[in-house]
């Protein structure tokens, strides 16, 4: 049996305005990866970790480069030989899901059921982002995210009156749970001060303050709110240098590339006894549906991302009261 793979970019428009520290979005440009074995059809989506100096071209070239090795491989053996071909990122977790999803429908059985799961996933409550602006701005965002039933929101913050702008958000939306993602932009602030202001305000979770490599400065720091990597914490392999510094992790299937990845690292964050959060980047609902099963055990869920575009594909995922429910019961 010889793999035909297939990676092609795609741009979709984003849902009014996305903005967090390092910049605004107005499109997400989109790797999707389709492999066949002749008779079945395997999907992956991935989104380039920009931060990282990926683009979605590149993406599609990382792809093409492994190919003709991977097709010549039958499943599960091309998804193992993957792992070492590629680095981490989005083009690994395309390739990676496809060949997941592929071998769902090879073998019948629904992925959770292939990833050791033993029950079927259920609905989640999902995090709805509040792009990073003006605490005007923020308030009406807010405020428009609980009429639409989201109870939990996290906030995009960049250093410089954040307590302006959570005090907003609280305002606009007073049932509301709160995080916070600084996107490592707090280098220059007093972190335990600024937790002690913000869980007066009812924030309850604090993602990555520091820049990715600053880590340390955490030690001996006993925050009043717990802090999760996300910048610092991409695989696995990383979880034993962030232990003790960190209370918890964020699993993003393209940063780990892939949901390979992705359950090592889960188990890696559970025997670290560090909680975690299953995070996205911009997608379309193609991208999380893997890492929908990755959360069913999370203690934070943040897979927005298909909301934060004007349109997601047909059938995807369900965003109701705030809760995240697959289309079907075949999730």
């Amino acid at each position: 049996m010889t793999l035909h793979i297939n990676a092609t970019l795609e741009r979709w428009p984003v849902d009014g305005h996305f903005t967090i520290a390092r910049g605004a979005k107005k499109f997400v440009d989109l790797i999707v990866v389709a492999v066949s074995d002749g008779t079945h059809i395997g999907y992956g989506e991935g989104t380039a970790i920009y931060y990282h100096g990926e683009t979605a071209e590149n993406c599609v070239r990382e792809v093409a480069r492994v190919t003709s090795e991977l097709a010549a491989h039958a499943l599960p053996l091309a998804r193992a030989l993957l792992q070492s071909r590629l680095p981490q990122g989005a083009a690994r977790n395309a390739l990676d899901c496809a060949l997941w999803d592929l071998e769902a429908k090879q073998t019948g059985r629904p992925l959770w059921e292939l990833i050791g799961m033993k029950s079927p996933p259920v609905p989640l409550e999902t995090a709805f982002t509040i792009s990073l602006g003006t605490p005007d701005a923020m308030h009406a965002d807010a405020r428009s995210a609980a009429d639409n039933g989201y109870n939990l929101l996290k906030l995009k913050l960049n250093g410089e009156a954040d307590r302006d702008r959570v005090a907003a958000v609280r305002a606009g939306a007073p049932k509301a749970r709160i995080i916070v993602d600084a996107n490592e932009s707090w280098g220059a602030v007093d972190i335990m001060a600024e937790a002690a202001a913000l869980k007066t305000l009812g924030v309850a979770m604090i993602e990555q303050p520091l820049p990715a490599g600053q880590d340390a400065a955490l030690a001996n720091l006993s925050s009043p709110l717990p802090i999760f990597a996300d910048e610092s914490c991409h695989i696995a392999a990383d979880v034993p240098r962030l232990a003790g510094l960190y209370q918890g992790v964020n699993i993003k299937l393209d940063k780990a590339g892939g949901l390979t990845e992705a359950l090592a690292l889960c188990k890696a964050a559970e025997s670290a006894k560090m909680d975690i959060m299953v995070g996205c980047m911009l997608s379309t609902s193609m991208a999380i549906q893997a890492a929908f099963l990755v959360a069913q055990t999370a203690s934070w869920v943040d897979l927005d991302g298909p909301a934060l575009l004007q349109n997601d594909r047909p059938g995807g995922f369900v965003f109701t009261d705030g809760r995240l429910s697959p289309a079907t019961t075949s999730a």
